[in-house]
């Protein structure tokens, strides 16, 4: 049964709210899963922290279009349709592609990624789920912070065991003699 004037509306809206200030948007085609599929696949990106829903492509459309800066999204709107959102941009591709992996299908099909304003076409789904997370590029940059300060806290130690040590072995020679 088609969707009333009063449901599209509200269905954009809630497009709208999902999308609006997430920063990965990643559009799939999953025809041909079975249902069975489907749950799985929707479970392995509930417990990823991606929320994944099917949506009309022309509803998907006026919600981009209200948001502005997706124009480059609406040539991949075609055929089923379904959304990854994410607040970690890599999450949805490495599910995308554990699942392929583990069930031995071509689906679901990533037709094109958002990313903090770029644009991936669906060949790119092993980069992106390469991508490091964000708290691991944290974890990277404050070691590397660290490093040349603790070679640096190591340096001004030396001397002072150094020190310390040739002190020590003064006093031992002069209480021996």
């Amino acid at each position: 049964m088609p969707l009333t004037r009063e449901q599209k509306v509200t269905e954009v809206e809630g497009i709208t709210g999902h999308v609006g200030g997430i920063p990965a948007l990643y559009l799939t085609d999953y025809k041909g899963l079975t249902v069975d599929q489907i749950n799985d696949l929707r479970r392995r990106f509930r417990e990823s922290g991606v929320e994944y829903k099917v949506v009309k492509n022309t509803l998907l459309r006026r919600a981009l279009e209200g948001l502005g800066g997706y124009d480059d999204l609406f040539d991949h709107l075609h055929g089923p349709t379904a959304m990854a959102l994410s607040e970690e941009p890599a999450a949805p591709a490495r599910v995308i592609k554990k699942f392929t992996e583990d069930t031995k299908l071509e689906l679901p099909e990533l037709k094109v990624a958002y990313i903090d304003g770029a644009i991936y076409g669906g060949d790119q789904i092993d980069a992106l789920a390469a991508l490091k997370s964000k708290s691991d590029l944290l974890a990277d940059v404050v070691g590397l912070l660290m490093a040349p300060i603790t070679n640096v806290v190591g340096a001004l130690q030396a001397p002072g065991a150094n020190l310390a040590a040739i002190l020590e072995a003064i006093q031992s020679e002069e209480e021996e003699s």
